[in-house]
């Protein structure tokens, strides 16, 4: 739990980062309390045995009908940040499970795995891995990748699920 917690902190901090409108102190104030937040809140719904189970409850989720996530929102208030200050994408999802860390920006695109503890991979393959997920916040994120639009676009390809009774759990590529 704890390099899953860790990168999805260093993750969201660079993301913080890249839109510049938080000092250094900031953003480790923000760190530190999203990462005692994400410990906190995850202890109970951690599954190493079965990742998916809980899922749902580990997801931190940016959208239309949500613009603030929970967990986020109390880091910044714990943090005394403004949460508008941290300029993340407007449609974001990251699900911290055990041995992997996977995004989507924008509902309608694929997720992708920001880290992988699976096959343990070196230090900086990771650091890499990371960089490029925070890259593709720009590449993948359009303005109108939004659920809610009009359903008269062609359909989307559904991601593969391990479960099929559970919309949550995606096997990320």
């Amino acid at each position: 739990m704890r390099d899953e917690i860790a990168t999805t902190v260093f993750f969201v901090t660079r993301l913080v980062k890249k839109h510049g409108k938080l000092s250094k102190q900031q953003i480790e104030n923000f760190a530190e309390q999203l990462m005692t937040i994400l410990f906190e809140t995850y202890r109970s719904h951690w599954h190493s045995d079965c990742p998916s189970k809980g899922q749902a409850f580990r997801c931190i989720r940016i959208n239309n009908n949500q613009n603030k996530d929970p967990i986020l929102q109390r880091a910044c208030a714990e943090s005394n940040v403004d949460f508008s200050h941290l300029g993340l994408p407007k449609e974001m999802t990251i699900w911290v499970d055990p041995f992997e860390v996977c995004c989507r920006y924008g509902e309608k695109n694929h997720p992708f795995t920001v880290a992988s503890f699976k096959g343990r991979s070196e230090e900086g393959e990771l650091f890499q891995r990371i960089s490029y997920a925070v890259n593709r916040s720009t590449l993948d994120y359009s303005s109108t990748s939004s659920d809610e639009e009009s359903c008269n676009k062609e359909p989307q390809i559904i991601p593969k699920v391990s479960n099929p009774k559970s919309i949550y759990q995606v096997q990320c590529p």
